[in-house]
């Protein structure tokens, strides 16, 4: 497989390791010189694996100042975006055109990147010291040049942060319009002196946790020439989403008070007419703007080009896997190239639950679409799914063959609230009721499943003979009918049983962080690769919520735009929930409950209303692989006994938060 350079250059795929050996020595420290003498070489044996071969420590570090082409501040002159680069220097030696990795990011200063929250650092002239993170320090030994883009309005970059806008993703797309020679950078903020990306392939991938993978998945739905992957960990697909979900309101604030929070000082100074539109465009009633339109990138899925290595927390409850399942279905769709991990964490990176899997997948991830080797990693399963804290399993595809949408059905049990969950529909005019209750939540409503309780209405299965696996996204359709002239919904889905689970609910979000440090690459004084290691949290428990969703029930005539309820007139409204992939086994039941407001998870409405089910137009569509016939064998013949459940309130596990606005965490 051939690379094109910028210029048409072409260069074979076999790396740096046809460098002489006398060349190397004069250029590398021994130990990555011996390396590079004892690796296979030349065309007879192509290389399936980039070596470390060159110099960290003597790696050329240097800014520059891509103009976006944009007026985001408005002060009469196109924005400049401050590039941070590290790469190395033995390849500008050699004339030895190299890929990009990169995060743009608007964290770089105010809040940091990573478990250890790390900053960029810089000498006295201005030039870059230390990168966060270890992207750096183990892939410029291998060939790679690192480029760590600072967001319009952050650090040192000019204009103004618009929380996923055309400014954010122009802050980096511009970067790779650079890289392929389609756009100017200077040497400096407001010089005139232009510099050029010679030195590149022009081949880039984007890689990022949170609102850097969201500005990677933005970047990719401009469907950018140059851009070949991107790896979005955590990321958001629709910024509508979060903020809200289906009108109902998840956090107190909106994206004015994020840009606020990630703005340089002197950004926040002049960008006030930004923050003004941010408020405009952003109504706290929950109704879809134009705002939310331009940061969509779910319809723009079509134009993407690049690959996507997707990786996602399945108990993220900041950025929910609603953004996940959404995206994955639209990239399906356009027949990009695809795989995916998902972890029992919350919002964390794979650097800090499976470590060493993760560095050694991603090199080679890296490796196929950035330096063109064929070493299968394209070819590999799809999917990789956390089962069991540290243990995981392979689908060859994802959701897997096989998966199909059943309807289960809601239906009176025989006490109040307490119903049954199953195929057959309920009898017509069969209701259940509950009353609104924002003190209480899906972990309430869980623990209290079988007995009547007035904030919630609970539906199970039997217990399962078999186990019964849900891959990908579910929707809820519920008819209800409120007291008052506003109501929200919430519709969970929840394992019945006992079980060992990451506990995504405590700090850490499902990982302990130890004192000992393993490194991943090479350091030099000002920039270590050595990072703290982790180990999983867990939780007993006698239940787990594995899939939720929530929404206005005024959107149900108006998707889109919330409106006051008629008391006494029933609305139909399907809730989409998050996607997942849990197995409920054996001995366990599912359940569907229905309620209100889910504590600390969505804010509750301006009325407290009472909500009439119609349970014969009420129905779940989950995706069970296996479909009807995988329900059918689960829940008929006799199921196993499990003996006594665990305490269903370990510490950690109570109530599943809103996460606080940690530094670099928050999105």
């Amino acid at each position: 497989m051939e690379i094109r350079g910028r210029n048409a250059r072409r260069w074979s795929a076999t790396p740096v390791l046809a460098l002489t050996a006398a060349l190397l020595v004069s250029l590398l420290g021994p130990a990555d010189a011996r390396a590079a003498q004892t690796a296979p070489a030349g065309p007879e044996r192509p290389a399936r694996e980039s070596g470390a071969v060159y110099s960290y420590e003597d790696a050329i570090r240097e800014s520059v100042w891509v103009d976006t082409g944009i007026d985001g501040d408005e002060d009469g002159r196109t924005d400049r975006v401050a590039v941070d680069i590290v790469r190395p220097r033995e390849a500008a030696l050699a004339g030895r055109d190299i890929p990009v990795i990169m995060d743009a990011s608007p964290y770089y200063s105010c809040c940091g990147r990573g478990n250890e929250n790390q900053k960029k650092t810089y000498d006295a002239d201005g030039d870059p010291l230390g990168f966060p993170l270890y992207y750096d320090n183990y892939f410029v030994p291998r060939g790679y040049a690192f480029v760590a883009v600072d967001l319009a309005g952050t650090n040192r970059s000019d204009g103004c942060v618009d929380v996923g806008g055309r400014s954010d993703v122009q802050s980096a797309k511009a970067v790779i319009d650079w890289l392929n020679g389609r756009a100017r950078a200077y040497g400096s903020r407001t010089g005139t002196q232009g510099v050029r990306a010679d030195w590149t392939t022009g081949a880039a991938g984007m890689i990022g946790k949170s609102y850097d993978g969201t500005v990677a998945n933005g970047v990719a739905a401009t469907g950018v020439e140059g851009l070949r992957t991107i790896v979005p960990i955590g990321a958001i697909s629709s910024w509508y989403d979060y903020y809200f979900a289906q009108g109902a309101p998840l956090y107190d604030s909106g994206p004015d008070w994020l840009s606020d929070y990630v703005e340089s000082p002197e950004a926040r100074s002049r960008c006030q007419a930004v923050q003004r539109r941010l408020v405009e465009g952003a109504p706290r009633t929950g109704d879809w703007t134009g705002l939310w339109t331009e940061r969509d990138h779910v319809k723009d899925a079509r134009s993407v080009r690049a690959s996507v290595f997707a990786v996602h927390g399945m108990q993220d409850l900041n950025v929910r896997t609603k953004h996940l399942g959404q995206w994955w279905d639209a990239l399906a769709s356009a027949g990009v190239e695809r795989k995916i991990w998902l972890s029992q964490t919350g919002h964390v990176d794979p650097f800090d639950f499976r470590r060493a899997e993760w560095v050694t997948t991603l090199h080679r991830w890296f490796d196929h679409y950035l330096l063109g080797y064929d070493n299968g990693v394209d070819r590999e399963p799809m999917a990789d799914v956390e089962r069991a804290p540290g243990r995981w399993s392979t689908d060859r595809v994802w959701p897997p063959s096989g998966t199909a949408a059943t309807t289960l059905r809601p239906g009176t049990g025989d006490v109040p609230g307490v119903g049954t969950l199953g195929t057959a529909p309920a009898r017509p005019g069969a209701t259940e009721t509950f009353t609104d209750d924002p003190r209480r939540g899906e972990t309430d409503w869980a623990t209290d499943i079988d007995r009547p309780t007035p904030a919630k209405a609970g539906f199970t299965t039997r217990p399962l003979s078999r186990d019964l696996r849900l891959s990908g996204s579910a929707t809820v359709t519920v008819t209800a009918t409120p007291s008052t002239t506003s109501a929200h919904l919430s519709a969970v889905l929840v394992d019945l049983g006992p079980d060992t689970i990451r506990d995504y609910g405590a700090a850490g979000e499902g990982i302990t962080t130890l004192t000992e440090r393993t490194c991943w690459g090479a350091s030099t004084a000002s920039d270590s690769s050595c990072y703290r290691e982790t180990a999983p949290r867990t939780a007993d428990v006698g239940h787990t919520v594995f899939s939720r969703g929530w929404a206005d029930l005024g959107t149900a005539g108006s998707p889109g735009r919330g409106r006051p309820l008629t008391p006494g007139t029933p609305y139909t409204l399907t809730i989409r929930l998050a996607a997942s992939d849990h197995v409920v086994p054996a001995g366990h039941r599912l359940a569907l409950i229905i309620g209100g407001t889910d504590r600390n998870l969505i804010d509750p409405p301006s009325t407290t209303p009472t909500l009439a089910l119609d349970l014969a137009r009420t129905a779940a569509r989950l995706p069970l692989v296996g479909g009807p016939d995988a329900l059918a064998r689960a829940t008929t013949g006799p199921a196993p006994s499990l003996g006594t459940a665990p305490e269903s309130r370990p510490s950690g596990v109570v109530v599943p938060h809103r996460i606080p606005p940690i530094p670099g965490d928050r999105t």
